[in-house]
């Protein structure tokens, strides 16, 4: 039980990172952005590239997270091109977001196809070299536990934004009326702008963070953004707090069908989906949208 626990954990650390930007984006902008999950596979690559160059120009190995870190806030930029692309079609119907959010996927398989080929890349074991941690007879890679920290001060440093600070008071006002923000001298296109590119970061820091234990691969993008849904889904579109619950259930509901029954792997976790659309179609922590 312990050691689902703890695969669990960090599944669900993975996942909220990935889910806190599309519900950050959400949120402010009411896009949903069908191709975060491209955009955590792209920042997965670029910190393999960043960190094995590192590496081979002398970096000390223990500080390969700094590099993966600093290389997915980097690949997070390109969260500026993309908002201009898709500021073209605010005030047009959600299917066009839809569309042009799922082309986004095709482009950025072409683009990751282009530039790094279309076999996985991996990092050498550099996570082991933290060692492991032993908790009540489980073992697991000290590296894991820097995963699961980093996605709790995400989830802190996040709801302090938000709540007590000018700016982060400023973002959920535009969320809840951009008119009357934009009456009171907000500049919403630079709120949207931020925005976008804080969320395109969360995704992108995300899949660079875990790629030392999972290769990247052209497939990823696609298979998370499965997950990623279902997480919205329980936890309720545009809410944080829903992410951080629907990342943890669906990440313990992964790690215990790998352990116990790996051929129900998904389909544990769309049974709950499931059970959620019948009993709360808005999700634990979602509001219905009018």
């Amino acid at each position: 039980a312990l050691s689902i626990l703890m695969a669990g954990l960090f599944h669900g650390a993975a996942l909220f990172l990935l889910t806190s930007g599309l519900q950050l984006i959400f949120g402010v902008q009411r896009i949903v952005n069908l191709a975060c999950g491209s955009i955590y596979a792209l920042g997965a690559y670029v910190g393999v590239s960043a960190t094995t160059w590192a590496l081979a120009h002398g970096l000390p190995v223990p500080l390969f997270p700094l590099v993966l870190l600093a290389s997915g806030l980097a690949a997070g930029l390109i969260g500026l091109p993309l908002e201009r692309v898709l500021s073209t079609i605010y005030r047009r119907p959600e299917s066009f977001q839809l569309l042009l959010t799922f082309s986004l996927i095709l482009i950025f398989q072409d683009v990751i196809r282009f530039f790094w080929g279309a076999d996985p890349r991996q990092l050498p074991n550099v996570a082991m070299i933290y060692g492991s941690i032993h908790v009540g007879g489980v073992q697991m890679p000290t590296y894991n536990f820097f995963v699961i920290f980093t996605a709790i001060a995400v989830a802190a440093g996040l709801t302090w934004f938000l709540n007590h600070t000018t700016s982060g008071k400023v973002l959920r006002a535009t969320a809840e009326n951009r008119e009357t923000s934009a009456a009171m001298g907000v500049n919403v296109r630079l709120v949207y702008l931020l925005v976008f590119t804080m969320g395109t970061m969360l995704s992108t820091v995300g899949g660079a963070l875990v790629v030392p234990t999972a290769a990247a691969s052209l497939q990823m993008g696609v298979e998370l953004v499965v997950d990623a849904f279902a997480v919205i889904v329980i936890g309720g579109l545009g809410s944080m707090k829903g992410a951080a619950v629907g990342a943890l259930i669906v990440g313990m509901i992964r790690a215990g069908a790998l352990f116990i029954y790996p051929e129900v792997d998904i389909l544990a976790t769309y049974v709950i989906v499931l059970i959620v659309l019948i009993w709360r179609p808005t999700g634990l922590f979602g509001k219905a949208i009018v």
